[in-house]
């Protein structure tokens, strides 16, 4: 059932929905007023995550064209891509104040909730290790991106709360990337073409392997516990 959407007093308290990740920037200013544009607009939530794909899209792209053209071009396409990475997330954050703050919750909002993060992750990664002359590294982070998110929802399948744990959750993740490619605007100072941008793959990589693990290692732990 569809309601109208929140006021000020009422979204604060609407914001401790059961096993949604916990976000600080739900409660600034300018998110609450995003949310509440969205949801008095006829955009549905599932829109909305559909749309975080074709951000990833975009920042994957440019990552993977970067080094194509000039040193002026692969700047303008290394920002583009940064950009594109937090408009993503913040796509991600968007969807679900509208689904649940503003009250247009559907059946098939769960699948839209879960599914377009998983493609945007391959999106970005692959492009941008295909961008670099390391495809093999930028689809292996791809996959365990989604293995992070995996593991996750198999903790959520097993009646467990939802685990968004570190180190490289999905807004890790994200801020690594963005990071890496707004350094990566000064390669030439250090004759480092690239250098940055595999780094951040390879810590990306790695953390993803260690948040699987904790993740992993949490629901065990916590079923064999419960006995």
């Amino acid at each position: 059932m569809t309601r109208s959407p929140l006021s000020d007093q009422d979204l604060p308290s609407a914001l401790a929905g059961k096993d949604r990740r916990p976000l600080a920037s739900r409660d600034k200013v300018w998110a609450r007023e995003a949310a509440r544009i969205l949801s008095a607009a006829k955009i549905s939530p599932n829109q909305i995550s559909m749309a975080s794909m074709v951000m990833a899209a975009c920042a994957g792209f440019a990552f993977l064209i970067a080094n194509a053209g000039d040193f002026g071009s692969r700047g303008f396409l290394l920002l583009m891509a940064a950009a594109f990475c937090q408009l993503r997330l913040i796509c991600n954050l968007l969807d679900g104040m509208v689904a649940i703050e503003g009250g247009k919750q559907s059946p098939d909002g769960p699948f839209w909730n879960e599914f377009p993060d998983r493609i945007a992750d391959l999106l970005i990664f692959a492009g941008l290790g295909h961008g670099i002359g390391l495809p093999t590294l930028g689809w292996a982070v791809g996959g365990l991106s989604v293995l992070t998110a995996y593991t996750r929802e198999l903790g959520s399948n097993c009646g467990l709360p939802a685990d968004f744990s570190g180190p490289m959750a999905k807004q890790h993740r994200m801020a690594v990337i963005t990071v890496a490619a707004l350094l990566s605007l000064f390669d030439p100072l250090w004759d480092g073409w690239n250098v940055i941008l595999a780094l951040a793959l390879w810590a990306i990589a790695f953390g993803a392997a260690v948040t699987t693990f904790r993740r992993a290692l949490r629901i065990v732990r916590t079923l064999r516990a419960r006995g």
